[in-house]
């Protein structure tokens, strides 16, 4: 299913839903911040997706992580919820999403990078690389939330 992403764009199409999602901004040892290439836009987001019925918030980010990116994680702090209204996606099906995700920090327990339907990069990016890489700038803002120590986010 293919998507387009409107931010604080006046064109962007109404919303016709909106679908609790989590996100898991895991960080190594050294630093490092785990980000996964999406198929379907091509840019570079942490990990994170829809949560299913009879899931928490929590394990919808741990589950998405290790779907998207081989990678086993647990949280270990939480950044904060983002809910953007000028934050559209827009799917080929005819769904139009507000963005909601509740975003949380995590580290990683064992898995590898690994590519797969959803993604076709996973890489550990340094801070002071990131600007090498496209990245929504949603995924800037929660990133650079986490870097900047700003967090708890509830906006």
């Amino acid at each position: 299913m293919g998507r387009t992403e409107y931010y604080n764009d006046p064109h962007a199409p109404k919303a016709n839903t909106l679908i609790p999602a989590s996100n898991l901004l895991v960080v190594d040892k050294a630093g490092a911040i785990l980000l996964q290439r999406r198929r379907d836009t091509g840019q570079w987001a942490l990990p994170g997706g829809a949560q299913d019925i009879g899931e928490t918030a929590a394990q919808c980010a741990i589950r998405e992580c290790l779907e998207e990116t081989g990678i086993i994680a647990e949280i270990n702090g939480f950044l904060g919820v983002y809910t953007n209204p000028k934050h559209i996606v827009a799917y080929t099906d005819g769904e139009i999403r507000q963005q909601y995700e509740n975003t949380y920090i995590g580290r990683p327990i064992g898995g590898k990078p690994t590519i797969n339907n959803e993604a076709d990069g996973v890489l550990w990016v340094q801070p002071d690389d990131l600007d090498h890489y496209d990245i929504h700038p949603s995924m800037r803002q929660q990133i650079g939330d986490y870097l900047a120590g700003t967090y708890p986010y509830l906006g």
